[in-house]
């Protein structure tokens, strides 16, 4: 891989003195990257790209080579190898137990297309030798009911790592690893912006399973005393974290809120059904609240600081492009 030293922090995070914020990472810029997966196995279409894409993301055929297609090959070097010290280890230890599923995590902030990411490497990881089978579960399944929220004061906070049920995603993830032949998931609602009453996804043994979130790269958190718990992330095989400037990220969140004022919004069953019947100065007004005081410092506080734990960070530019990608050193 061809490595490229930019000489700015804004867009490498390598300052002046050569110190790279992101920690130990292979840079690669996007032309080098596409030369690793010429040869890869796997067809993309329009068809599919319609599937996975969310609403403003301008992703194509010609990123989705560039920069998907490299990922899903890296992938498939990790599941497979990951499948060798499996068999090695089981072997010296006369354990003959089912391999569990590979899992793994793509973080990053509201609006930056986290969405997308995890829909597309599904498409790409099931077309992989072998076709694996390829689940896809979102952490916000285990946000707290608004219900809880309110009692506990955290409606203004949803989507902080507190607004979660922390013991229960862990849990998941935990029999996931442990090799549950079902394990189910809450299911969460965007359009009445809250959990779906006796509704949930089940898990049956996958062999890659993503796990797409705000917080999932969060390290264990330290007990009152003094213990370290676990964490959802220490049971990830790999990871991405989806990154962009965050004037970026604020810019796409409010595009997509004034967008959805004129689709979801106008559902008579949508939380947000009277802002699309708002103005447009108030409603944006509104929008621009909500990412100053909520998603914002959630970015800044929560998410970003998780970044140099990721195994891949996907860098986007002001087009929603690839436009560098970090791998961590092995």
């Amino acid at each position: 891989m061809g490595v490229s030293v930019a000489s700015t922090t804004d867009t490498s995070g390598r300052s002046s003195a050569g110190v790279d914020e992101f920690g130990p990472y292979v840079l690669a810029d996007r032309g080098k990257w596409a030369e690793l997966a010429e040869q890869m196995p796997v067809h993309v279409t329009e068809e599919m790209l319609a599937r996975v894409r969310s609403r403003l993301d301008t992703i194509d055929l010609a990123q989705v080579r560039d920069v998907y297609l490299p990922l899903t090959e890296l992938v498939n070097i990790y599941v497979m190898h990951t499948g060798h010290l499996y068999s090695s280890s089981h072997d010296y230890l006369g354990l003959s137990e089912r391999r569990t599923p590979f899992v793994i995590g793509v973080a990053g902030s509201v609006a930056v297309g986290k969405s997308t990411t995890s829909r597309l490497l599904v498409e790409l990881l099931s077309q992989l030798p072998g076709r694996p089978r390829v689940d896809l579960v979102t952490t916000d399944g285990f946000l707290l009911p608004n219900a809880e929220l309110k009692r506990r004061d955290l409606m203004q906070r949803k989507g902080f790592p507190e607004s979660y049920d922390r013991a229960a995603l862990l849990k998941f993830v935990m029999d996931v690893k442990s090799g549950t032949p079902e394990v189910t998931a809450p299911v969460y609602s965007h359009l009445v912006y809250d959990i779906v009453p006796d509704e949930c996804i089940t898990i049956r043994q996958p062999d890659i399973l993503i796990i797409e979130g705000l917080n999932v790269l969060q390290p264990a958190r330290r007990s009152p005393t003094g213990h370290t718990s676990l964490a959802v992330s220490d049971f990830f095989d790999f990871s991405v974290y989806v990154d962009a400037d965050e004037d970026h990220l604020r810019a796409w969140y409010l595009e997509r809120f004034m967008a959805l004022r004129h689709s979801a919004f106008r559902d008579p069953r949508s939380y947000f059904r009277r802002f699309s019947e708002m103005g447009d100065a108030a409603a944006r007004s509104y929008a621009e609240k909500v990412w100053d005081t909520i998603n914002g410092p959630n970015h800044e506080q929560n998410i970003l600081p998780t970044r140099g734990r990721a195994t891949a960070i996907l860098r986007k530019d002001a087009d929603h492009d690839i436009a560098w990608i970090r791998i961590r050193k092995v």
